[in-house]
């Protein structure tokens, strides 16, 4: 990738590293004998989604919104869940999905019969708590104590409720096989006399699949015991793993200033605002041509994100060299639950997105003006 080509600020999608990818899940779901389908939550670049397709024959969506762009993009209907539906879009909702997972019994009771009278199959689900995850960071663990996200064991029916096809959980972020196999334990004994009457069993996401020394033998084992024990269709709906290390966002610096002894450079980039999860998961992305500190480091920068918020930077990174204005800063891996999460905060210039594509060529996709600042406000 050249990125003396590519404007600043960028997101850069490297169209070959997401085939490299999708060859590899596609591999995994014909191995094991499921369906794999990408999730929009974590990766809804859908000017890649052609290249998606050949791959991946399904999506799953949380809102309105994202079933619509699965219908016209993705060329399909939508697997969807929603901790709450809303009454003014229930009926639009219905002509773009074919699997609706209900977070309570109380909305299932509320919409079911809607979902049957369709001109298309809807098959409908119930989200359960299997009340287990090694997820450390409590805002990406949906079984943190008072979960409002899927039924407990305690609170769910005796009987599964007539109409239940599926049973789906999500506990998992950019977790391994082992962790998926502890979870199961926990679901079998939680809920496992009702895994028997269901149809299909969706795993949810965080199947960090394509990440280095993911143990792909383990899983598709796990997968197909699972699959032949309860005759289920299995279904797993990664967003990380899709997009994991495919494209990088470039920035430059654009001015160095110095404060009690710390240096920091200013990008055309801000972390609150196109990095959320920088702030939040907390995250610390990779950044090409820099290293951690270490006791011998001459070249210390923090980086400063263009918003006004405080708090709006990263620690120092050592670079090893002085840094100036008009030097590029590319940070790794910014495809994947990064573009999804990016907002107008302050109106700061939103970066483009773009494809480099297979035959090395750069495809500018989006560029963004006053007009969609604007459009968001009133």
């Amino acid at each position: 990738m050249d990125y003396s080509k590519i404007p600043s600020p960028a997101f850069v999608l490297d169209e070959k590293l997401l085939r490299k990818n999708l060859e590899l899940i596609d591999w995994v779901q014909k191995e094991a004998g499921i369906e794999i389908i990408l999730a929009f939550k974590g990766f809804a670049m859908w000017s890649a989604f052609p290249l998606v397709r050949q791959y991946l024959k399904g999506a799953t969506a949380s809102s309105l919104n994202e079933a619509r762009l699965c219908f016209e993009e993705m060329k399909t209907r939508a697997h969807i869940y929603s901790p709450v539906y809303f009454e003014e879009e229930f009926d639009e909702l219905l002509g773009y999905v074919s699997h609706m997972v209900f977070n309570s019994v109380g909305q299932f009771k509320k919409y079911y019969e809607k979902t049957q009278q369709t001109d298309h199959k809807i098959s409908c689900g119930i989200r359960v708590n299997p009340e287990f995850s090694d997820v450390e960071t409590d805002l990406y663990n949906p079984s943190a104590t008072g979960s409002r996200l899927g039924v407990g064991s305690a609170e769910f029916p005796e009987d599964l409720p007539e109409g239940i096809e599926g049973i789906h959980f999500h506990v998992l972020c950019e977790s391994d096989s082992y962790s998926l196999e502890k979870v199961l334990q926990n679901l079998e004994q939680k809920f496992g006399k009702h895994l028997h009457k269901v149809k299909w069993v969706n795993m949810g996401g965080g199947h960090l699949m394509t990440r280095k020394g993911y143990d792909h033998q383990h899983l598709i084992q796990l997968l197909k015991n699972f699959r032949k024990k309860y005759n289920v269709q299995l279904i797993l709906e990664p967003g990380s793993a899709i997009a994991w290390d495919t494209g990088i966002l470039v920035s430059t610096v654009k001015d160095v200033v110095e404060h009690g002894g710390i240096k920091t450079a200013i990008l055309d980039v801000s972390f609150t605002a196109h990095m959320p999860d920088t702030l939040e998961m907390p995250y610390r992305p990779g950044i090409i041509g820099a290293t951690e500190p270490t006791e011998k480091s001459q070249h210390l920068y923090r980086l400063g994100g263009v918003s006004c918020l405080a708090g709006d930077f990263m620690e120092a990174y050592d670079f090893g060299c002085e840094l100036k204005p008009g030097d590029r800063i590319v940070f790794k891996d910014m495809i994947h639950y990064t573009m999804v999460k990016t907002t107008m905060f302050n109106g700061v210039k939103h970066p483009a997105i773009a494809i480099w594509t297979e035959n090395d060529q750069l495809k500018i996709v989006r560029e963004f003006q006053y007009e969609d600042f604007k459009g968001r406000l009133s």
